[in-house]
């Protein structure tokens, strides 16, 4: 093969830097539109991350002056969509394309953290991530089931951390994609198969499972979002210990386990205490255990030697003998008091019965006085009812005799009467031989009609 020919050989460093100007001559400066994933702070106050959309990612710096300007209401972050102003260059360290951001304006959050949100939302209202749902983990579990890649440091840090504390501890791992297409699949059917495998009665039950992975981007970390591991993560029946990615890293996992450890390295040091910590406990128990045991029996041996030398022991029956006058003295005394309250109790039945009577003639005496009383106006209100009625009868009387027809008769009048008691008023009423009945003042005159006057 024939060497090309070439007008200039380019060291690695002259082609990098040439690549930079290139960049920076030809595009120059620009505004770019996407999306912020992998974002990450420094502590000398410059930010690197990733500008991306759905088919490309660029990576992107904001020095600490330019940062600095931005206005203080704006938080960038992983998910958020942005509009940056920025200078197409190239770190030639490394020999990668990078945006040196100049000025940048967030335009609202992206599909993944728009994703997010919405399925937290819809999580949280059907009470998967309410607090009274969080379990305490086990303060000694004797199997620890994770949940992970079975390569990269994750899995070998934690396993070392777990030896170190506690080396005779069972620890048990499922391997599972922690990133990409069917990674989420892979994660909530490992979680479900431990609690197959590790339910009661199960020949491995684990005591506490973790489930996580290392850090990275917001896409990366992606799987822990996914609804299938959320609801595998909350329906474990073995407590779950959440450990995705970084502290400043934050997944729907996260939400829904019983605990969230910062890093897995921290998940694998809450899980279980350093071995030391128990023995040491054991050891502090075990010494306070015998103390009082030991200060139990010289308490008792000192009892049991009071008791040998009692008086009371050696001669048992002055004991019962002084019991049994104690019983006496208390049976005389009883009855004493017995007799004294029976004898108060007379006497307050005797003064209380003194009261009564005199209370009872003091309501009689009252009560007769009473009586008499309404028994006078009684007799007087009689005595005038009676006079009132004798007066209207001595009026109705001389009215009734004032209207009599006898009182007629007494000036010299009569009534004559026919045989049937008709009063006779016309001799035309009186036919020839009519029986009549004529009154007067002092008796009756009976007499025969005849034609036109009567005949008596």
């Amino acid at each position: 093969m024939p060497t090309p020919v070439t007008s200039k050989v380019y060291t690695v460093s002259e082609l990098a830097r040439q690549i930079r100007q290139t960049l920076e001559d030809e595009v120059g400066r620009v505004w770019v539109e996407g999306e912020i994933s992998n974002y990450k702070l420094y502590g000398s106050g410059h930010s690197y991350f990733v500008i991306k959309d759905a088919a490309a990612q660029l990576s992107a710096v904001l020095f600490a002056g330019a940062r600095a300007a931005l206005p203080a209401t704006l938080r960038l972050e992983d998910g958020q969509r942005v509009r940056a102003y920025c200078e197409v260059t190239a770190y030639e360290a490394t020999g990668k394309m990078q945006l040196r951001v100049m000025r940048i304006e967030s335009t609202g959050l992206g599909d993944l953290m728009r994703r997010f949100e919405a399925l937290k939302q819809k999580l949280q209202a059907e009470g998967l991530f309410e607090a009274s749902r969080k379990r305490p983990l086990p303060r000694l579990p004797r199997r620890i089931g994770i949940v992970t890649s079975a390569t990269g440091a994750v899995i070998h840090d934690m396993l070392n951390i777990l030896g170190r504390r506690f080396p005779n501890v069972q620890v048990r791992l499922a391997p599972v994609k922690v990133q990409g297409a069917g990674a989420a699949e892979e994660i909530a059917a490992a979680v479900a198969l431990f609690n197959r495998a590790c339910g009661p009665g199960s020949a491995w039950p684990a005591d506490v499972l973790i489930v996580g992975r290392g850090g990275g981007s917001l896409e990366d970390l992606w799987a822990f979002n996914e609804e299938a591991v959320v609801r595998a993560v909350a329906g474990s029946a073995v407590p779950v210990v959440s450990a995705v990615g970084h502290e400043v890293d934050f997944t729907l996992c996260d939400f829904a386990a019983d605990l969230r450890a910062p890093t897995p390295s921290a998940a694998a040091e809450l899980v279980i205490a350093p071995k030391t910590e128990f023995e040491a406990e054991v050891s502090r128990v075990s010494r306070g255990l015998r103390q009082a045991l030991l200060q139990r029996a010289a308490e008792m041996k000192g009892r049991l030697g009071a008791a040998r030398a009692s008086a009371a022991l050696r001669q048992p029956q002055r004991l019962v003998e002084r019991l049994a006058q104690r019983i006496d003295t208390l049976h005389l005394r009883l009855e004493r008091a017995l007799a004294r309250a029976l004898g108060e109790a007379r006497a307050r039945a005797g003064r209380a019965d003194s009261r009564l009577a005199l209370v009872r003639e003091r309501a009689v005496r009252v009560a007769e006085a009473r009586l008499a009383a309404g028994a006078g106006r009684l007799e007087r209100a009689g005595r005038l009812l009676v006079e009132r009625k004798r007066a209207r009868v001595a009026a109705a009387d001389r009215q009734l005799t004032l209207l009599s027809p006898l009182a007629v008769l007494e000036r010299g009048y009569s009534l004559t009467h026919a045989a049937d008691g008709r009063l006779v008023r016309s001799v035309s009423e009186v036919p020839a031989g009519m029986a009549l009945v004529t009154r007067v003042r002092d008796g009756e005159i009976r007499s025969v009609a005849v034609a036109g006057q009567p005949e008596v």
